[in-house]
């Protein structure tokens, strides 16, 4: 929707892609148009997102010297995680590297 003429736009997959897991409600974008018409996103540098999925970190696990795991968020993006993160926690997302940037 946009935000000074609450115009809401419609806006097809070749436009979002893979950019579609960063969307969530309440986030404001910028769109970019040509002629009128969008033709892609700007995403601010982080969004918050919250974890459904993820395993229990086990103690030991950072002698492998990876102490991260794998998490499920809201939207389907995986990303690797510190171990002590759990289901239901709000993470901030980095957009451009989608790599875990630190809790909400």
């Amino acid at each position: 929707m946009d935000q000074t003429t609450f115009e809401t736009l419609v806006l097809g997959p070749d436009i979002v892609g893979d950019d579609r897991q960063l969307l969530v409600d309440n986030v404001i974008v910028q769109i970019q148009k040509y002629n009128g018409r969008p033709i892609g996103l700007q995403f601010p540098a982080h969004v918050e997102l919250t974890v459904t999925y993820t395993e229990p970190g086990v103690r030991g696990d950072t002698a492998s010297g990876g102490a991260t795991k794998l998490a499920t968020l809201e939207t389907g993006l995986e990303i690797r995680v510190p171990l002590f993160i759990k289901e239901g926690d709000k993470v901030k997302v980095h957009t451009e590297t989608r790599e875990f940037s630190g809790r909400a």
